[in-house]
Order: C-alpha cells, then sequence, then structure tokens
C-alpha cells in the first residue's frame, strides 16, 4: 500500500510491525509503551468518540497540549474521521487562543491539563459560537476526561469506521496550524494529506535506519518541524519517546539512548557550550587533551579530505575525548535533524567530527515544512547551507535574492485570507517565502538573510542582520542578540548576556559575586567586556554592517513577555518598543 493520507503510514506500520513499541512515556517513574496496534485501535476510538458526538468531516478540533501519546492518538483519530486538527502552542495568549477558536470555528478542544482549561476557559467567554466540546488528557475539573471519548468510540458500532477513512480524499484539509509569525494576527496555514504524506516520503533517505530504532521527541508537536517528524518516525518505523520536560532531556538522552532527534539550533548551542565549558574546567594534560580535540573539531570539513595524518588524529581523539560526548547523548545517537533557524558552522563541524551526523534543513509551515536539507553523507552535507533541495520540490532565486518554492508539499492557502495567499504564492503557483538565499556549487541552498528584516541606514547602506546576529552568537557569552540600526547612521546591537559564563569571568576579575543581573549588566567592565566581543566580531563584515555600540539587556527574551515567536523567532518591533530607553541611549546619548 502505497500511503496518500496521513493515517495511512500508521495503518502500513500496523501491517509490518503490530507489536512493536511505538509511543512510549513515562509514567510514575517508568517507561510505558503503547504498540503500534494498541495506538490504531486507540485512535479508531478517537474517530469513533468524536462521530457520535456528532463531529464529522470538516469539523476543527483543537489539541493544545505537551507533547504526550495523546496528542498523537488524537490527531490520528481526527485525521480518519475527515475532521481537521487546529494545534495550539501552550504558551500562547488567551486572547490567540480566542482569535484561533473564533477564526477556525472550532467545535471540540483536547487540552492537557487543569492549568490549560483555565486559560481556555478564559478564551471561550463571550464567543459565539463557542467550542461545544472540551475534554482534558489530564486531571481537569470542569473538562470531560478524554477518557470518556475513548470509552465511548469503544463503545460505538465499527462498522461505519471503514467508510469514514475512505471517505478522506488526499487533498482534504489535514490540519489548520496558525503561525504567529513576528508581527500581526496568527493565520491558519491550510495543509492537507498530501502535503504532509508528500514531504514525508521525500525525507525517506535522510534517516537511512532499520525499524525499531529510538526517537526522542521534545520539541513541541504544535510546530509542523516535529509533527512531521512525528509522521516520518511512523513511517520509518521508529519508536517515539517523549521527553519528560525540556528541563529533563540531558537525563531522558542517557535512559532512552535515541539513534536520532530533532532539535533547534539554540539547545544544540547549550549542549555545546556545557561540554565546552566542562573541559575547560579540566587541568593539567586532561585539559591539554579536551582543546586537542576540540581543535580537530573545529577544522572538519565534510568536503575535504584532510589527509592521513588528521584522520589518524581525529580517531584518536574520538576514542579519547569525543566518546564522551556520544555517552552524554546516551551513547547510540546517529542522527540530529536541527532546524527552526541558522546552525552555526562551528556546531556542524564539531558534532560531525565526532560521528554525530548534525543534518539542518530548510522550510516553512507553508511548506510542510521540509525545502531542503542536508544529506546524512558528507558529500550532501555542505555546511553553512541548509543542504540539496529535496526531490519534486522546485526552487528559484528571484531577482532580488528571495527565494521561491513550488511543489506538491506547498500549502492550501491561509485559512479565511484569500488576500494573504495570493500575496504569498503568485499565479504559477510559486511561494515567495520572505527568506534571502543563493545556490551554493549549484546544489547547495544557503540562507543569507529575511527579506523583510533587513533594513536601511541613513546613508543608504542595507544592513542584513542576521548574519551578524548568528557571528555574535557564536560567543559563549551572548545568549540573545537582536542588530538594530533602521534609518540610523550606525548598526547597533543588543545583546542579552549568558549570565553563567559572564558571572564565571566576572570572579575571574574580582567583581561582586552579590551583584543583580542588572548591576552586572550595567558594569563598566562588563559593558567594556562586550564592545570587544563585538570588535573581534567586526571585522567579518563591511565597514556600513559593522556594529559601533552595543546595549546591554539584563532579562531573557521570552515567548511569555511576547519578545519571541513560539518557534523562538525575534519580535524585533516588541523587543524594540521595550527597549525604548536602550535604543534611545545607543543613538542620542
Amino acid at each position: 500500500m502505497t500511503p496518500t493520507r496521513t493515517f495511512d503510514l500508521l495503518t502500513r506500520l500496523v501491517g509490518n510491525m503490530p507489536e512493536a513499541d511505538l509511543l512510549v512515556e513515562k509514567k510514575a517513574g517508568r517507561w510505558q509503551p503503547l504498540s503500534t496496534s494498541r495506538v490504531q485501535e486507540l485512535s479508531n476510538h478517537v474517530t469513533l468518540g468524536l462521530r457520535a458526538l456528532g463531529l464529522g468531516h470538516g469539523d476543527k478540533i483543537a489539541i493544545i497540549s505537551h507533547n504526550c501519546p495523546e496528542w498523537v492518538v488524537a490527531d490520528l483519530g481526527i485525521a480518519q474521521l475527515g475532521a481537521v486538527s487546529v494545534p495550539m502552542y501552550p504558551t500562547i495568549t488567551v486572547e490567540d487562543y480566542r482569535h484561533i477558536f473564533q477564526d477556525a470555528g472550532v467545535r471540540a478542544v483536547l487540552v492537557a491539563d487543569a492549568d490549560l482549561l483555565v486559560r481556555v476557559r478564559a478564551a471561550m467567554e463571550g464567543l459565539d459560537p463557542a467550542p461545544e466540546y472540551v475534554f482534558s488528557f489530564g486531571e481537569a475539573p470542569g473538562a470531560r476526561s478524554f477518557q470518556e471519548l475513548l470509552d465511548a468510540g469503544a463503545a460505538a458500532d465499527p462498522a461505519p469506521l471503514a467508510d469514514l477513512r475512505a471517505a478522506v480524499r488526499p487533498d482534504d484539509l489535514f490540519t489548520l496550524i496558525y503561525t504567529s509569525g513576528t508581527t500581526g494576527r496568527p493565520k491558519g496555514v491550510m495543509l492537507s494529506h498530501r502535503n504532509i504524506v508528500f514531504n514525508c516520503q521525500n525525507l525517506t533517505g535522510h534517516l537511512p535506519l532499520p525499524p525499531g530504532q529510538r526517537a526522542l521527541s521534545f520539541l513541541p508537536l504544535s510546530h509542523i518541524f516535529e509533527r512531521v517528524a512525528t509522521h516520518l518516525y511512523i513511517q520509518q518505523g521508529f519508536s517515539i519517546w517523549y521527553a519528560e520536560s525540556v528541563e529533563r532531556i540531558a537525563d531522558n538522552l542517557r535512559e532512552v539512548q535515541p539513534q536520532v532527534f530533532t532539535t533547534v539550533p539554540r539547545l544544540l548551542e547549550k549542549i555545546y557550550d556545557k561540554i565546552v565549558a566542562t573541559g575547560n574546567e579540566l587541568t593539567g594534560a586532561k585539559r591539554k587533551l579536551f582543546l586537542w580535540a576540540l581543535d580537530l573539531g573545529l577544522r572538519y570539513d565534510t568536503q575535504q579530505d584532510q589527509g592521513f595524518l588528521y584522520n589518524a588524529q581525529l580517531k584518536l581523539a574520538n576514542r579519547l575525548v569525543f566518546s564522551k560526548w556520544r555517552a552524554a547523548l546516551g551513547g547510540q545517537i546517529r542522527y540530529i535533524i536541527c532546524g527552526g533557524a541558522a546552525l552555526q558552522p562551528r556546531l556542524a563541524r564539531v558534532f560531525w567530527s565526532a560521528g554525530v551526523r548534525v543534518m539542518e534543513g530548510y522550510g516553512m509551515t507553508e511548506t510542510s515544512p521540509v525545502i531542503a536539507a542536508c544529506e546524512p553523507v558528507p558529500s550532501g552535507n555542505l555546511i553553512g547551507t541548509v543542504g540539496p533541495v529535496l526531490p519534486g520540490v522546485e526552487v528559484k532565486i528571484a531577482a532580488d535574492g528571495e527565494i521561491l518554492t513550488r511543489s506538491p508539499s506547498v500549502m492550501q492557502g491561509y485559512y479565511n485570507r484569500p488576500d494573504l495567499t495570493a500575496e504569498a504564492i503568485d499565479a504559477e503557483g510559486w511561494l515567495h517565502t520572505g527568506d534571502i538565499g543563493e545556490m551554493v556549487q549549484g546544489r547547495f541552498l544557503k540562507i543569507t538573510d529575511r527579506k523583510k528584516e533587513m533594513f536601511k541606514n541613513s546613508n543608504g547602506k542595507y544592513v542584513a542582520p542576521q548574519p551578524l546576529e548568528s557571528k555574535l552568537s557564536e560567543s559563549t557569552l551572548v545568549e540573545q542578540v537582536m542588530v538594530v540600526g533602521e534609518g540610523e547612521k550606525y548598526t547597533a546591537a543588543l545583546v542579552v548576556p549568558a549570565f553563567g559564563p559572564l558571572r564565571a569571568w566576572a570572579a575571574t576579575e574580582g567583581l561582586p559575586a552579590d551583584l543583580s543581573d542588572e548591576d552586572l549588566a550595567a558594569h563598566p567592565q562588563v559593558q567594556a567586556l562586550y564592545e570587544k566581543v563585538v570588535a573581534d566580531t567586526n571585522p567579518n563584515f563591511a565597514n556600513w554592517e559593522q556594529i559601533k555600540k552595543v546595549g546591554l539587556v539584563p532579562s531573557l527574551w521570552s515567548v511569555e513577555s511576547g519578545e519571541l515567536t513560539p518557534t523562538l523567532k525575534l519580535k524585533r518591533k516588541v523587543i524594540r518598543e521595550h527597549n525604548q530607553q536602550r535604543l534611545e541611549a545607543l543613538y542620542r546619548g
């Protein structure tokens, strides 16, 4: 059977590996698996339970939860009904919940727990029509239990199930994913079953592992990246283990010993920084050995054989040093799939040198999501690029450098917004990504900036902020950074210090240990330190791009503060508004 709908991937797996562990979650201190056949059974119960409520083809059903087996079971059951799942981040505002409920016409909500239920109830207040049904995966007074929905499905006549599944067509709407973007109200991206299945089928070769492998899941399922990764794992016959929390990822990696996981660059940076910090605490011969291995790793090049001596040294470094890195990742890790933002080349080099193949990819929610991805072999992985364009996907670079793409994975449009759809997809079917890029060696796609984020200074020169931000972020002293300068005579930067490494430096300089983050950031010696970090970065850029002043921000930008999107992209307008006084000091002080 060739899958054409998302739930076909599970059906095929049931036929091949019915008793294999598929979804695994830790409960009461013990990892508890659901087999492939049990996941199919439970998803059938969801389908029939929803049908018993009068829900059917085309109805919108929201899922608001952290990652868990119930999330996936619900998603599969909704899909079999021909209904449309509307995943929502647990961290977005009540006002965003309200907008999405209303815009999508959500009829039912599946929520994780009592805390989220409070926010859902607040969003539903005064809505007409409001969602008719609310079910909770966990304990939540005031909501019906998800188990009640499963029980209703188990008690229902199973005969209609085959007809319900058969009525779902590949081009039917599978999901509405609301992207908040960096400005404006969330808009619903319409993705079909065909969109998702096409993307999965063209990613098969990127995970050349036999069935039965383990994947650790911790990126939010409400984001298209982890959602499609889940379908890809099901397609490949991997078991999916859910991390207990972001704080427990390191422990869960050692427990689960996965062969693969998806991540965003910032998390990989933190893993790397922690390893380097631990290495720098060593003394004597051990520290020299660590720094020698790290230097070898930073020189690694997937496209060039550096000769017998380098290869022999790297082999020794892997045995003596990098084996410990792999052990920290569980000891079995083969592939790390990285997306969502630009990956620093040094990270790719070091992890590849350590035998862990980090594959950076590029895409958008609007493209289901992958457009291009580095391959699991050195020849298909040019560090500093996002890899070759996927089979069946077309890409061309417009005259102004914008990346355009066309393929069966491009969305059907924005829900209720034909005007925005027409802006995004032209008459020839090309989706305008808003990203600036180029082809390298005629094969590898390289992203250089965001079209809308480039700015012009008062001298009429264009500045692309992302390369500057990416370069500054290589410093272990920098946690977050935003480059500014629209209409100004020079470029400046707002920097959130990485306070762990900063405090370690401050201790060596004799600064008082009891300084608050705010006082530490304001200290003249700290200001001078970050001016040096900027000065060391500047030679990589043209004179008009170089950062002339830096303002230190003592608190992290976050989703909760409204300064980051749920996918951790900078909301530049909000950050500027929140730091107006600092910007005035940088330019008018």
